[in-house]
């Protein structure tokens, strides 16, 4: 899926909203405990439930690996599965030399190597241009850069001021990585508890779809982050993870799922008007 392609679905739906699929095996509804593949089903009704309500799918490929051959299996499924209109995120945090991040990158964007066929995935800058370089060589793929994330230890590196100390480490990957690509292949992962930096994060990528987290279970405010972050375009998907997924443990979790779902599009569809 493009840019232009996204963009439309976004004006289309109202909705920039990305469900991540997170999927806990321990966490599933008891009812699935006996069906072949539990975690697909619950995948598959997930997905029925908010489709209306979402223009993306993430799941966070450690769910799936975690699993062995079967959490393979049922990664690819989930994928088959996925509507074609809808953009699809392997959140894997990749990164490598060179010749590894090839192999990578033919293993989430080549089905006809390892079967899967993803929109995106995630990257690791850590290691520089040349390890997130072989992700680029596809044509209609996306590359989603770590930059700012949500989580307590981003104050380690992304934060640390570089430069003579005239900005931090998350702004030099921004405005390097965009050295490399243009916007309309790539994005970057900011998390929703940073939204008091989206401001300056389009000031430095303001064409750039940014990736946010953090909304929901981890408490960001998505109106802080629509505020800031949102372009003519669209400019965002922010992902839900476990407040959707988890918002009923019954028999009734996909019903949850999709209230749950359609609140925050109906939240976004304010801030898109």
């Amino acid at each position: 899926m493009n840019y232009q392609a996204l963009s439309a679905q976004i004006r289309q739906k109202k909705s920039y909203l990305c469900v991540g699929l997170d999927t806990d095996s321990q966490k599933l509804p008891a009812h699935l405990a006996n069906v072949p593949d539990p975690v697909f089903e619950f995948n598959k009704a997930i997905i029925d439930a908010t489709a209306p309500y979402a223009v993306a799918y993430k799941p966070n490929i450690a769910f799936y690996e975690a699993q062995g051959p079967r959490g393979w299996e049922s990664l690819q499924k989930t994928l088959d599965y996925i509507p074609t209109d809808c953009f699809t995120i392997a959140d894997a945090k990749r990164g490598d030399i060179g010749n590894t991040s090839g192999l990578y990158a033919r293993a989430f964007f080549d089905p006809s190597a390892a079967g899967l066929d993803f929109d995106a995935i995630t990257v690791a800058p850590y290691m520089g241009h040349d390890s997130v370089l072989p992700f680029l060589e596809y044509p209609g793929k996306w590359v989603i850069l770590l930059a700012l994330t949500s989580n307590p230890g981003s104050a380690d590196f992304q934060r640390q001021q570089v430069d003579n100390e005239t900005q931090e480490l998350f702004e030099t990957v921004i405005q390097k990585a965009q050295t490399w690509a243009n916007h309309e292949q790539l994005m970057f992962v900011v998390g929703a508890t940073q939204s008091d930096q989206i401001a300056r994060i389009r000031e430095l990528a303001p064409d750039n779809f940014l990736l946010i987290p953090g909304v929901g279970a981890q408490g960001g405010s998505l109106a802080d982050v629509s505020k800031n972050g949102l372009t003519k375009d669209g400019g965002l998907l922010v992902n839900a993870s476990r407040s959707i997924l988890y918002a009923s443990s019954g028999t009734d979790f996909a019903e949850a799922a999709a209230a749950e779902a359609k609140a925050i599009q109906a939240e976004m569809a304010t801030y898109l008007n």
